[in-house]
């Protein structure tokens, strides 16, 4: 009899609560001085690990002559992360170019929701145990597929970007069928244990690089071979939170910048970094290597995101059109110069 992934997960040490932090009763407005940032799993939220480890957003606000509170949530999947941003739970969402489309075209004209930074460039593999899956081609009813939101998250949103490219944009959503949500760490747990109904996983650094450690698990696709190298994980906030706080805002916008400097330019304490503040039970060695991939970089500055949103709008995924990366971007008094 099969094990369900959640029991799995539990039984092998790696399970992980999907809310940590305080997302009790949700304040709608609050005075300057508070911040509440919501994350995820993964090295691609490392900046804010930094951030966090350092007290960089008190230290940024200090500057500006106030005490800033920082409350820290985290969650798994950008439709949960959505909803946060949107009962007034948390001022800044972390999540994937894909739930931030998708929050940037229900909200334009209301919250007008948009993105502050990039987390940093990094490559999302699709992998599987599944011997006979070479493709997304070969994915079949055989086939069940974990990745954070299905439909929503960055990873769905590049499986059907790949569908398209396969079978057309009429059949952009074929292989949502085979998804479902569960966080990376669960996901993880399951693949390298073995004996679940899942077999494959959408996923990010450094779960898919542990997951390879399974002689069974195989790469089936690589977003950079999709997209190029791209920033799959973004930052965003509503415009109101934006407008009635702008020296908490900036002092966030400030402290994740001194982040991105920190992060790429030592990657043997931003990995301790990383361990210290997620209690990652991954050796450092192996870590430091992982990070130092030229394939990473550690940058707020936004890489390859219009693709994506052009090709939700070409499918109807979205229905208001933007006409570059700006639009789904705010500009502060640093102008980003992405793409």
């Amino acid at each position: 009899m099969r094990k369900s992934i959640s029991r799995l997960a539990a039984s092998i040490g790696l399970g992980a609560s999907l809310v940590v932090g305080s997302l009790a009763a949700p304040t709608l407005a609050h005075a300057e001085g508070k911040i509440r940032i919501a994350e995820q799993f993964g090295i691609v939220y490392l900046l804010l690990n930094v951030v966090r480890d350092q007290h960089l957003i008190e230290k940024h606000g200090k500057q500006q002559g106030i005490d800033i509170e920082v409350d820290w949530a985290q969650l798994s999947g950008g439709s949960a992360v959505n909803d946060a941003l949107l009962s007034g739970s948390v001022d800044i969402a972390g999540a994937g170019v894909g739930p931030l489309l998708t929050v940037w075209d229900r909200t334009k004209g209301r919250q007008n929701v948009k993105a502050v930074a990039s987390l940093g460039n990094f490559p999302y593999y699709l992998v599987s145990s599944n011997p006979n899956v070479k493709t997304i081609a070969d994915i079949s009813d055989k086939d069940r597929i974990a990745l954070p939101a299905v439909g929503v998250s960055v990873q769905s949103r590049f499986l059907q970007y790949a569908a398209a490219q396969q079978w057309g944009d009429k059949q952009y959503n074929r292989l949502d069928k085979y998804t479902l949500a569960v966080p990376h760490p669960d996901a993880t747990a399951a693949l390298l244990a073995g004996g679940t109904e899942l077999n494959g996983h959408f996923s990010n650094p450094p779960f898919q690089d542990q997951v390879l450690a399974n002689k069974n698990v195989h790469i089936v696709l690589n977003s950079y071979d999709l997209l190029g190298p791209n920033s799959p994980t973004l930052l965003f906030a509503t415009e109101k939170f934006r407008n009635d706080n702008p020296k908490t805002y900036k002092a966030f916008v400030d402290a994740l910048a001194e982040a991105a400097e920190f992060a790429q330019h030592d990657k043997a304490a931003a990995a301790d970094t990383y361990i210290r503040v997620t209690k990652a039970k991954i050796d450092r060695d192996v870590l430091i290597k992982l990070i130092d991939n030229p394939q990473y970089e550690f940058t707020v500055t936004p890489k390859n995101t219009y693709k994506l949103a052009d090709f939700l709008y070409r499918v109807g995924a979205i229905k208001n059109k933007p006409e570059s990366w700006k639009d789904y971007f705010f500009q502060d008094e640093r102008p980003l110069q992405g793409s």
